[in-house]
């Protein structure tokens, strides 16, 4: 059956910060307390789906999550109404009320990790949002993203939603920015790489001595359990533990895949010559199976964790050809740059690159592919999502207006004690969940 990929970008939430919150997130650390934009980063996110939109491409948009978080602040002991709350938080640990304030559910990457219907035993698409335990803010998400992905893929036919992993660091799970899949076409069945970056009971195998392993090779099993995958579907390798500790906190800083291509860093996995042959030989597909392994000598591991070029988007566009989304970061490093230009001139299917200026999130730590979930959808499945989170012209005017109107254009440490930012916020998403069709997903909604 002819199926397609379908990219849902995360909008950017009301109250982007940067607070430097994210440990081993080099990007997050060295730009925490610098003003940000909140509106120049939604609408730098919007042109992306916009121009992936033009280009043919099915694209989808996650909607933000609510913040700050009130009832966490609660649970934490703060009283009072919620100018009280805010105002408390604020005196007693600004930094914690940053962290109820974090829009990190922008990058919809770590929302989840999704198996499409061919690799599944029973035929369906099944989603478990990750628990995000590793990161305090993060681990704030899980069950407002598994309401807002029940609205967005709401047909029990042909969508299977399980609750994220017990929140416990054995079964840390941080999403699709460790997950890849391969294909000769997305309705065929793929071979699902799920990269771990440690484990939890086995002591035998290496850990980073620096920055933590977020996922877990005890998560990475438990989602390939839960989602009937077929055994040869998914294949779990180990990422290399030296580059995580020179700020590589995901395999999507270091690898990245598109149906019969893998781009990754010489040194993305451990004992990598033997994880790339494993991954050869466990491809299902019947095309050529692409591997491009970008040198040391051509690319340092600096120079790939600050341009983010494995944090691109790769795609396939309608005439076959498959296009790299960069961010300009990429096109400003000469070293990354000169590599990129003899990419795309050598014989394999990547042959195109377009840039984006995504500053506002690449100063927190995220590029164009932690910005996307990917969801492979044949004809009936795409038909059953929610139509109003499918990007159109009149969405994509409808959304930037929307932002225009709602989100501030400069946020700084003090705004984060005027109970008037969590009013603006709550205002726009309310607005939104209409925009987009959603419900009640919130949960200033669910207890209104």
């Amino acid at each position: 059956m002819h199926a397609l990929e379908v990219n849902f970008d995360g909008l950017v939430g009301p109250t982007h910060n940067y607070a430097g919150l994210s440990y081993g997130n080099v990007a997050s650390l060295n730009n925490a307390a610098s003003f940000s934009n909140p509106q120049e980063a939604v609408l730098q996110g919007l042109e992306k789906m916009k121009a992936m939109h033009d280009k043919g491409l099915t694209q989808g948009v996650f909607a933000p999550h609510a913040r700050p978080d009130l009832n966490v602040l609660r649970r934490l002991g703060f009283t009072g109404n919620d100018a009280q709350v805010i105002h408390k938080a604020f005196k007693a640990d600004p930094i914690l009320l940053r962290a109820c304030y974090s829009a990190s559910a922008m990058w919809t990457a770590n929302a989840a990790t999704v198996s499409p219907s061919p690799d599944t035993t029973d035929g369906k698409v099944h989603f478990t949002s990750a628990n995000l335990n590793n990161k305090f803010h993060r681990s704030l998400e899980p069950a407002t993203t598994t309401r807002l992905l029940k609205a967005m893929f709401n047909n029990d036919k042909y969508f299977a939603h399980h609750t994220h992993l017990p929140d416990q660091g054995f079964f840390g799970d941080e999403g699709a920015a460790n997950h890849t899949r391969f294909c000769d076409s997305h309705g065929e069945q793929g071979l699902e790489m799920f990269v771990f970056g440690a484990s939890a009971f086995n002591s035998q195998l290496p850990k980073p001595a620096k920055f933590p392993a977020r996922q877990t090779l005890e998560a990475s099993e438990a989602i390939c359990r839960l989602h009937n995958l077929k055994d040869s579907s998914q294949i779990l390798l180990q990422q290399n533990p030296d580059v995580i500790d020179q700020g590589v906190f995901h395999n999507d800083v270091i690898a990245v895949g598109n149906a019969n291509v893998l781009l990754c860093h010489q040194q993305a996995f451990l004992n990598q010559a033997l994880a790339l042959q494993d991954i050869r030989e466990a491809y299902v597909g019947n095309k050529e199976f692409y591997i491009i392994e970008v040198p040391t000598d051509k690319v340092s591991i600096t120079d790939a964790v600050s341009s983010y070029l494995f944090n691109s988007q790769l795609v396939s566009l309608e005439d076959g050809s498959m296009l790299l989304v960069a961010p300009q970061e990429c096109k400003r490093n000469v070293a990354v740059n000169a590599y990129i230009e003899e990419m795309i001139m050598a014989d394999n299917p990547v042959n195109q690159v377009q840039f984006f200026d995504l500053r506002q999130s690449m100063q927190n730590g995220g590029g164009p592919a932690c910005l996307r979930l990917r969801v492979a959808l044949n004809e009936q499945e795409l038909a059953a999502v929610n139509p109003e989170v499918i990007l159109t012209d009149t969405k994509y005017t409808q959304l930037c207006d929307w932002a225009k109107r709602n989100y501030r254009d400069k946020l700084g440490a003090s705004d984060f004690a005027d109970s008037a930012l969590l009013t603006e916020s709550y205002q726009a998403l309310d607005e939104l969940t209409q925009l987009l069709n959603l419900g009640s997903v919130y949960d200033f909604q669910l207890e209104g």
